[in-house]
């Protein structure tokens, strides 16, 4: 059976997620750790967004422990799971913990993948603005 959201990258497998808010949506692809799979199965997910600089997040009822790969330093456009939180992150420019032009988590986190689009958009969220995830559409990959 055709699993319609599943894209074969050099052999790896991606899940495509849409990120949406207030009538912008964001192109996803996860990546196939173990958090990123219960992301997945928990899809969607709604919440509202939560500033950090160039940093959103969101609660979500994804409960995961900090995973091996767990970092803090994160390229922009990353999208990721914070275990103390139970967040969903995007980041897309330096956090309020940034140290130069990067992003930084305020503790590890697990990356579940990346933005696969232009990130200005992305500075254009306000605070408790609705946000989601949820599963790319198959016709729409």
């Amino acid at each position: 059976m055709r699993k319609p959201n599943l894209v074969h990258q050099k052999g790896v497998a991606m899940f495509k997620i849409a990120i949406a808010s207030l009538g912008q949506t964001f192109t996803a692809e996860l990546n196939d750790s173990p958090t990123a799979r219960k992301l997945w199965a928990a899809l969607p997910v709604e919440g509202e967004a939560n500033l950090c600089g160039e940093e959103i997040y969101f609660g979500i009822s994804v409960s995961a422990t900090q995973g091996p790969g767990a970092r803090q330093e994160v390229a922009p456009g990353t999208i990721a799971c914070w275990p103390v939180g139970e967040a969903f992150c995007i980041f897309f420019g330096p956090t309020l913990v940034s140290r130069g032009d990067q992003p930084h988590a305020y503790s590890p986190v697990n990356v579940l993948g990346q933005i696969t689009r232009a990130l200005d958009g992305l500075r254009e969220v306000q605070q408790g603005e609705k946000r989601s995830a949820s599963r790319k559409r198959a016709d729409s990959l």
